[in-house]
């Protein structure tokens, strides 16, 4: 028997199915592993993005306060 999935990887439970699932290489088939790969961010991707978020949720430049 054959079953064929569509699985959602834009959600951490896909992306968490899809890693035990690849744990299974003889019995687990994937069709497209490029679509797989995740992207990786630096840290200063991920502060900066996080600053710009809050500055948006607040309206104001979280950058320019000062701690």
């Amino acid at each position: 028997m054959t079953v064929t999935a569509h699985i959602n990887i834009d959600t951490p439970a896909g992306r968490r199915f899809v890693r035990e699932m690849a744990k299974f290489p003889k019995v687990v088939e994937f069709e497209n592993n490029s679509n797989m790969i995740e992207k990786i961010y630096s840290v200063d991707e991920v502060y900066n993005n996080g600053l710009d978020k809050l500055s948006g949720l607040y309206g104001v430049d979280i950058r320019m306060l000062k701690c």
